[in-house]
C-alpha cells in the first residue's frame, strides 16, 4: 500500500498504475482462481473447485504467480489443454465480485479533483487484461472523464509515454505525476 501523503496536490495531471494502487492485485486474482477452479470442475466432473481454489490462492500468497498453472495441473492430475482456457479467463474473466478502490485512494482522487487536477490511468500489461480489472473496478464515480493509457502500447510504437501524455494534455512533464509501486515519479 503506498503513503499517499506524500503526493503533492499541484499538478494538473495524476497518473495512477493498477494493480496494487487503485486496488488490491490478488482481489482480482483470487476471482479469476475461483472461476477457473469452477471450470475445472464442471469440466472434469469432479468436486476438486474448493481444494483448487485454496491451493491457488495460497499458492500465489507463498510464491506468486510464476507457475502457478503448472503446479495446479500437477497437484490435481488435469489436462495442460486448459491452460488456454485459464489465460482466457485472465484477461477477459467476467468478476463475480466488483474491484474495490482503496479508501486512501477514493480521498486522494477528491483532493485531486477539489484542486483542479486531473487524474488518468497509465499502466504496464497486456492492455485487455488491464483493460478488464479496469471494467470490474466500482469507481464511484472518479472515472468521469478518465483517460487511459498503456505503456506497452506506446512503447510498440515507439512513443515515450510521458512526453505524449504531457502533449496530448497540454502541460509540461513537470505538471503531471505517475503514482505507481510506491513510487510518486516525475
Amino acid at each position: 500500500m503506498i503513503d499517499f501523503s506524500n503526493i503533492p496536490l499541484d499538478k494538473k495531471l495524476y497518473l495512477f498504475e493498477v494493480d496494487d494502487v487503485l486496488f488490491p492485485k490478488k482481489d482480482y486474482l483470487l476471482q479469476i482462481y475461483y472461476l477457473f477452479s469452477q471450470f475445472v470442475e464442471f469440466t472434469e466432473g469432479r468436486p476438486i473447485s474448493a481444494e483448487l481454489v485454496n491451493y491457488m490462492k495460497d499458492y500465489y500468497l507463498e510464491k506468486g504467480e510464476d507457475n502457478l498453472y503448472n503446479q495446479a495441473a500437477k497437484k490435481f492430475n488435469f489436462s495442460n489443454d486448459y491452460q488456454e482456457n485459464f489465460e482466457r479467463l485472465m484477461v477477459n474473466g467476467h468478476l463475480p465480485l466488483k474491484l474495490f478502490l482503496f479508501n486512501e485512494i477514493k480521498l486522494l482522487f477528491a483532493s485531486i479533483l477539489e484542486n483542479g487536477g486531473q487524474i488518468a490511468i497509465l499502466t504496464k500489461g497486456n492492455p485487455a487484461l488491464q483493460l478488464n480489472k479496469l471494467k470490474h473496478l466500482d469507481w464511484q464515480g472518479f472515472d468521469r472523464n478518465v483517460k487511459i493509457y498503456f505503456i506497452d502500447e506506446l512503447n510498440f510504437r515507439n512513443i515515450e509515454p510521458f512526453n505524449y501524455i504531457a502533449s496530448e494534455n497540454q502541460i509540461t512533464q513537470s505538471d503531471l505525476i505517475f503514482i505507481e509501486d510506491n513510487i510518486a515519479r516525475l
